[in-house]
């Protein structure tokens, strides 16, 4: 039995969308291809999330996006799940023109310290504990395999590549506060094979990547991203006398990350400064333009140097082991 409750097509832009059975209380709904990552369909799932969450229906209880999808709460005693896709359409119809969507958007500036002893501890523990021949461990780290697996030059290459862009808030999942993280310049994408299996512990902070996406680990938790740094906490379950925001957790959904480089020693006074409630996390509000994010990114340069970075990540795959 299909899962498949309708398929149906956007008018604007030709998207195909597709609504499945989530058990008996919920819809997800799919947009557009499995692969490969297309930030433009993540930027029209946060559209249609706000949308429904400014215009409520009664009986939908919460709207969770993904990367290429959104997760529809509902009560089956005061709507039913064709009525679930009735109002879903509905939006879709009141949508406008995905290249001219305008999403609220905060930057967050965060320091980043490569190449930290927590993450080599957690390395470390991994190799010691369960899979000491881990192809994905070289010289104690993760960061060489990263710089492996995409063609890099060398470290300094990679940091490089991470702190050019802005990150996007893509989704938040697998667990609370862990936001997964896209970037807005698409020639400094980075792609790392996951661990297998899983590490037994990751600290909290370790920034790290797994296939496209960027995260950073909001607690300490079991993890199988390639770790390569350290940042600041982004989840405060205690509230403070400075506390970052009353939620707690730090990354909205569809914020912009950009890292500055730091030592580990400035980045531990700075965690210091957090735990005691001194600091002020930079944050300043704002919106994306979806259309000036396309202006700036479809150049024929910079085409042409996404192509020629994809290519040199694609054959430097093939030579390396995948765990």
């Amino acid at each position: 039995m299909s899962a498949t409750i309708a398929n149906t097509v956007l008018t604007s832009g030709g998207l195909n969308v597709t609504y499945r059975a989530a058990g008996d209380r919920a819809v997800l709904i799919e947009y557009g291809p499995h692969s490969p990552v297309d930030l433009n369909v993540n930027f029209l799932v946060h559209a249609v999330a706000r949308h429904v969450n400014s215009h409520p229906v009664r009986g939908l209880l919460e709207v969770v996006p993904g990367l290429r999808s959104l997760l529809v709460y509902y009560e089956p005693s005061v709507i039913g799940q064709s009525e679930v896709v009735s109002a879903v359409e509905e939006c879709h119809q009141q949508m406008p023109e995905p290249s001219s969507l305008v999403l609220p958007s905060r930057r967050v500036r965060l320091p980043i310290a490569f190449d930290d002893s927590a993450s080599r501890e957690a390395v470390n523990w991994y190799c010691v504990s369960t899979r000491p021949d881990a192809p994905n461990v070289v010289d104690g780290n993760n960061i060489d395999y990263i710089v492996a697996c995409n063609g890099f030059s060398d470290r300094e290459h990679f940091y490089a590549t991470v702190m050019e862009t802005e990150w996007w808030n893509a989704f938040t999942g697998f667990y609370a506060g862990l936001a997964s993280l896209l970037p807005l310049d698409p020639r400094c994408e980075v792609v790392a094979p996951k661990y297998n299996p899983a590490r037994n512990w990751t600290p909290e902070g370790a920034v790290a990547f797994g296939g496209p996406c960027l995260v950073v680990h909001p607690i300490e938790s079991p993890g199988a991203y390639q770790m390569f740094g350290r940042t600041l906490p982004i989840s405060s379950l205690m509230p403070g006398p400075r506390t970052h925001r009353i939620d707690p957790t730090l990354l909205h959904p569809c914020d912009r990350i950009s890292f500055f480089r730091t030592t580990e020693q400035e980045l531990l006074e700075l965690r210091r400064q957090v735990f005691e409630g001194r600091y002020d996390y930079d944050i300043e509000p704002g919106e994306f333009s979806v259309a000036e994010h396309t202006a700036s990114t479809r150049a024929d340069e910079i085409a042409t140097e996404v192509a020629r970075r994809r290519a040199t990540r694609d054959a430097a795959l093939e030579t390396v082991r995948i765990p």
